[in-house]
C-alpha cells in the first residue's frame, strides 16, 4: 500500500535555515548559562566565605584565603556549647510558633472580611491598612515600648506575640488577592445552604487556600527566626533570649570570634533551610497566585 509523507522536502536553504537556528539556540543558552552562573555565584559569594570562615583556625581568621588549613570542624561544636544555644533555639522555635499562629489566623480573617464581605468604608479601610505598610518601623518603636512598659509588658514575650494576633498589613494584603480569586458561587452556594461567614472562611475559603497560607506562615517563621531588635529591645532576662540575640555574644567591643560566629550562624541557618526546601512547592505556588493582583 502506497504511503504519503507530509514532512517538507529537505532543500540546501532549509537544512542551512535549520543549522542557523540550532546555532542560535545553543548559543542563547550558552550566554543565558554564563548569566545564570555568575549571578548564583554572586549570591553564594557570603555564604561560601561564612563556610569558609567558620573552618578556619584562630591565626588564619584574617587572612583573605577561601580553603582552611587544616580545616577546624570543632568550630562548630565549641560555637554552639560556648553559648547555651539549645536553650535559645527551643526559646526561639516557641516565639516563632506563636507568632506563626497568631498572624496566620489573624490575618487569614481579616483578609476574608476584606474579600468577600460587603460594608460600608471597606475600600477605604483597606486603604487604610495598606498605608501603615509605608511606616518605618523605627518611627512605631519608642511609642510602643512605652505602651507595653505602661502595661508591664517588658521583659516577656508579650509585646512580640500579641501584636501579631492582630495581623499584618502584607499577609493581610497577600491572603486578599487569593481570596478574590476564589470564585463567588461557592460562598454563595455555601450561604443558600444555610451556612454563616465563619463556617465559609473555615470550610470553604481556608481549604482552598493552603499554599498561600503556607506561603504566610513560612513569611512569618522567617520573620520571627530572624528577628532581632525586638528581641533585644524587651528581653532582659538572659534565660529568655533568642538564638539571633545568642550570635551576638560573639562580638564584643574589644574582638570578635569570627569563627565561632559564622559556625553558629550557619547552624541557626539550618532551619529555615529546612523549611524553605520542604515548602518550596507551597510557596512558590502561594507567590505566584497570590500575585494576580485583582480590583
Amino acid at each position: 500500500m502506497a504511503t504519503s509523507s507530509t514532512s517538507p522536502q529537505l532543500t540546501p536553504e532549509l537544512l542551512r535555515s535549520r543549522r542557523r537556528h540550532l546555532i542560535y539556540t545553543i548559543a542563547w543558552k550558552t550566554v543565558a548559562m554564563l548569566i545564570l552562573g555568575a549571578v548564583s555565584a554572586f549570591i553564594l559569594f557570603p555564604a561560601l566565605w561564612m563556610l569558609s570562615t567558620a573552618l578556619k583556625p584562630d591565626d588564619q581568621v584574617a587572612l583573605a584565603t577561601w580553603i582552611p588549613r587544616p580545616p577546624v570542624w570543632r568550630n562548630f561544636i565549641e560555637a554552639w556549647t560556648s553559648v547555651p544555644f539549645t536553650r535559645y533555639t527551643i526559646n526561639t522555635a516557641l516565639y516563632s510558633a506563636a507568632c506563626v499562629i497568631g498572624e496566620t489566623l489573624s490575618s487569614s480573617l481579616v483578609a476574608y472580611g476584606f474579600a468577600r464581605l460587603r460594608f460600608p468604608g471597606r475600600n477605604l479601610l483597606f486603604g487604610v491598612m495598606l498605608s501603615t505598610m509605608m511606616i518605618p518601623g523605627m518611627v512605631t518603636m519608642i511609642p510602643q515600648y512605652v505602651l507595653f512598659s505602661k502595661m508591664g509588658w517588658v521583659g516577656s514575650y508579650l509585646p512580640l506575640v500579641v501584636p501579631k494576633f492582630f495581623g499584618t498589613p502584607f499577609f493581610i494584603f497577600l491572603l486578599r488577592q487569593m481570596f478574590m480569586g476564589i470564585p463567588e458561587e461557592l460562598c454563595e452556594a455555601a450561604r443558600i445552604d444555610g451556612a454563616n461567614e465563619f463556617w465559609i472562611y473555615s470550610r470553604v475559603i481556608m481549604p482552598l487556600s493552603k499554599a498561600s497560607l503556607a506561603t504566610v506562615a513560612l513569611m512569618s517563621f522567617e520573620g520571627a527566626w530572624n528577628a532581632y531588635v525586638g528581641p533585644v529591645l524587651y528581653i532582659s532576662d538572659p534565660k529568655l533570649y533568642t538564638v539571633q540575640v545568642g550570635l551576638a555574644m560573639f562580638k564584643s567591643s574589644s574582638q570578635t570570634e569570627w569563627q565561632h560566629l559564622m559556625a553558629a550562624s550557619i547552624i541557626v541557618m539550618l532551619p529555615i533551610i529546612v523549611l524553605f526546601s520542604a515548602f518550596q512547592r507551597y510557596f512558590v505556588e502561594g507567590a505566584a497566585i497570590s500575585g494576580g493582583v485583582k480590583g
